[in-house]
């Protein structure tokens, strides 16, 4: 698999989920014709008297947009005067319950819960807190802030400082700011020079500094980062994946790793955790509902595609023999067969 990582032929005219102008390359798209009012009934009829018609909220919920959504819970609130959130959880439960209520939450707003999740509770979740930093745009990042302050009344960023500690915590301290450089210019001599420091505060020399790794790594824009990973390959013949996977550990080498990988391709970076969410000890199935949820409308096309030319099997095909029940039929129904 490290092959992926390892091939920087095709990087720097590759596209990125993390910069401005990405193309959208998402499996859900606008329902044309689309009826809140008539949706938000067929959703109430769907869970009125005893048992609930899973198919029809499922139907409707993962073949409408975000946007959609949000105008089906007015309509509903307005024409029942309670909130289609609520009725969800009176209604259904477990998995299918957290991926329907995923679905009708706002982008930002689901961020900063998966956020709240990962730090509430005995002991941090710090791989959701790298998969949301590492993978965000600045807008993301900076979306998500804004929706922790109206949920808690307090700053992410304090709130963050709390829950972790040494370099671990400079780096995602810095990714948390979103400030992130986005110029699309990218100065070739500024990458050589980056990837010299990077060379000579790591592999050159005994012991390794650092802070210049997460300088670099969290500071300087995707194409930036991008050309650097190409001359720091050829100055020490090595990826600086590599390197950093060889002198440096713990929670700081993975944050490092991601950004790494973020900057080549958040997709083939998801659909890893993805796999690995299948494929280890169990299925984590908050994983997989993050992820396939809040990419449905950026970039999981292409998380699709990363994930067969990464493991060979189609993502689909994992999730129908990973996964059971009306979660299962969700998730399929969010991602797609293969060609559509």
């Amino acid at each position: 698999m490290s092959n992926v990582w390892d091939d920087l032929d095709l990087l720097l005219d590759s596209p990125s989920s993390l910069t401005v102008n990405s193309t959208v390359r998402g499996t859900i798209k606008e329902k044309p014709g689309f009826n809140p009012g008539e949706d938000a009934a067929a959703l109430r009829k769907a869970m009125e008297g005893i048992g609930t018609t899973e198919k029809t909220l499922i139907d409707i919920l993962t073949q409408r947009s975000n946007a959609q959504r949000q105008l089906i819970c007015k309509a509903y609130q307005d024409a029942t005067g309670k909130t289609l959130c609520d009725d969800l959880e009176g209604d259904t439960h477990g998995q299918f319950e957290d991926i329907l209520v995923a679905l009708i939450t706002p982008p930002a707003k689901f961020d900063c819960q998966e956020f709240i999740r990962a730090i509430k509770g005995a002991g941090t979740n710090e791989s959701v807190l790298i998969e949301l930093f590492a993978s965000r745009s600045n807008h993301q990042i900076k979306a998500m802030c804004d929706a922790y302050l109206a949920e808690t009344g307090r700053a992410l960023i304090q709130d963050l400082k709390s829950e972790v500690s040494g370099d671990f915590e400079k780096s995602l301290l810095i990714l948390a700011e979103g400030k992130r450089n986005e110029s699309t210019n990218v100065d070739v001599a500024k990458a050589k020079e980056d990837a010299k420091i990077l060379y000579e505060a790591g592999e050159k020399k005994w012991g390794t500094d650092e802070s210049k790794f997460i300088d670099i790594l969290c500071h300087r824009s995707v194409p930036q980062l991008r050309q650097t990973l190409v001359e720091y390959k050829s100055l020490s013949g090595k990826t600086l994946q590599e390197s950093v996977e060889r002198e440096i550990s713990g929670r700081l080498e993975e944050i490092l790793v991601a950004i790494v990988k973020c900057v080549k391709s958040v997709p083939a970076y998801l659909a890893e955790r993805l796999y690995k969410s299948m494929k280890g000890a169990g299925t984590t199935e908050s994983t997989l509902t993050r992820i396939i949820v809040s990419r449905s409308e950026i970039d999981l096309q292409d998380i699709k595609a990363e994930y067969k030319k990464l493991f060979g099997t189609s993502l689909y095909s994992d999730i129908e023999s990973e996964t059971s029940g009306d979660f299962r039929q969700t998730l399929l129904k969010i991602c797609g067969e293969d060609g559509k």
